[in-house]
């Protein structure tokens, strides 16, 4: 990419801005998510860097290019090693023979979205610096992106952050990561509803000028082009660990939002090796619908114990049918803009077909979510979280000897002691970073599921 790198819409009616704008704005103006304008290719640097902080920078210093000042991406990626408990941050463990999981839960709050937040709230305030500007932040999460927002942008000068989090649909343990901080500068909402209607919700508050409270308005959801991309560099560190069988691997990513199983789409259009891609779901099965059946259809989430994964309209969708249909914005947009009215869309014929070549989706029972979780440990000895559980058992269905298979492991089990507990008859054992969120005062606010009575909350 040169030296200032651009980025469009998937709908097409925005015109190109910077890595600042895309960092900063979030969606863009008509709706659409913002991409590259062109996809870089990955440097031998890259390729063969020493460390993840290394790694990190090489993989993401053609998305940024001059546009920030110096030094700002390698105070973001240093983060990458300040704030992580291996010093590989993101370790690759063979579990069985070609059966692999990729430890993603080794920074700040236990889940795999610290990686990229953590680098982008330096990279954001950065950005803020230069310009002098303020930045309202408005994410919504299904436990672990709120948790580590609230960790990584809690007590910036220049940042108001604002959590909407679906009313007990996470995890005591993710609920008490976001509303126990006593961050000045972090607003926690509680919806009566789903991590759909949040999500919902944040997409018609970026959409509003009154929310923005006279400054800058983005969101640190998938949504945002910057995060997603800081998802990039640890699959880059796999193949770089799995050495010359890192062409025929498949990884496996538990899917919510999709934007994990994007950022690993994003690396193979990059040019790392890879065999494929598999997304497996839980029961909310949006995304495995789609690929069967050619329609995309909104639906009620269920709660599942893989409850970060409780989604049935994955917003980075949208990104993948772009890139599947040749990039053809009009199609995306009219596509979206039915589902929007509609809560549906009928996938044409040859963009199924493509879509299909790049993904593959399974769905995951809960039965199947808690024996998978029993499995691993009498055979490992590893206590795995639900998300991982989904993973692995989606990876086992697959054949080794085509190659290895990399399950994604998104989040330590201790978050999610309830469903751990019945699967194993005892609760797993907290690492460091859980410890003492019982007893400190929570601060958050319940709102109705409708744009009027965030907006009240947050006058």
């Amino acid at each position: 990419m040169s030296a200032q790198p651009s980025y469009v819409s998937t709908r097409g009616r925005s015109g190109a801005v910077g890595f600042v704008e895309a960092l900063l704005s979030g969606v863009a103006r008509d709706g659409g998510l913002y991409v590259p304008a062109r996809w870089p290719t990955l440097s031998p640097e890259a390729l063969t860097a020493d460390g993840p902080a290394a790694t990190a920078e090489a993989v993401l210093r053609p998305f940024i290019g001059d546009s920030l000042p110096e030094g700002a991406l390698a105070r973001a990626t240093r983060r990458l090693t300040d704030g992580f408990d291996d010093p590989a941050a993101t370790p690759l463990v063979e579990v069985a023979p070609g059966l692999f999981v990729l430890e993603l839960f080794h920074g700040p709050t236990a889940a795999f979205k610290d990686y990229a937040m953590q680098m982008v709230a330096v990279l954001a305030e950065a950005a803020l610096e230069a310009s002098g500007e303020r930045l309202r932040l408005v994410t919504a999460t299904s436990g672990d992106t709120g948790a580590a927002a609230v960790r990584a942008f809690g007590g910036l000068e220049r940042v108001e952050l604002v959590v909407l989090h679906p009313l007990g649909r996470v995890s005591p343990v993710q609920r008490l990561q976001m509303t126990t901080t006593g961050a000045a500068n972090v607003k926690n909402l509680a919806v009566r509803g789903d991590f759909d209607d949040c999500q919902r919700l944040v997409k018609a508050l970026l959409a509003d000028p009154r929310t923005a409270g006279g400054g800058r308005l983005s969101s640190v959801n998938s949504i945002n082009w910057a995060r997603l991309a800081g998802q990039i560099p640890y699959y880059v560190g796999a193949a770089r660990a799995l050495g010359a069988q890192a062409a025929r691997a498949t990884y496996v990513v538990p899917t919510g939002n999709f934007g994990d199983a994007f950022a690993g789409w994003a690396a193979r259009r990059m040019g790392l090796p890879m065999g494929g891609i598999v997304a497996p779901t839980n029961r909310n099965d949006a995304l495995v619908r789609a690929l069967q059946t050619g329609v995309y259809a909104r639906a009620q989430a269920a709660p599942t114990a893989s409850v970060s994964m409780d989604v049935q309209a994955p917003s980075n969708f949208e990104r993948l049918l772009f890139e599947a249909s040749g990039r053809d914005a009009d199609l995306t947009r009219g596509l979206f803009e039915d589902f929007a009215s509609d809560g549906r869309m009928v996938l044409p014929e040859d963009l199924l077909a493509a879509l299909r070549r790049e993904v593959r989706a399974v769905s995951v029972s809960e039965a199947e979510t808690a024996a998978e979780i029993a499995r691993t440990h009498a055979e490992t000895g590893r206590v795995i979280c639900p998300h991982t559980a989904v993973a692995l058992h989606a990876a086992r269905r697959l054949d080794r000897s085509a190659g290895p298979v990399v399950a994604l492991s998104t989040a330590h089990a201790a978050k999610f002691p309830e469903s751990v507990e019945a699967a194993l008859g005892f609760a797993p054992e907290r690492p460091r970073q859980l410890e003492g969120l019982e007893g400190r005062a929570e601060v958050f606010e319940t709102v109705d599921p409708t744009l009027d009575a965030v907006l009240a909350a947050l006058a």
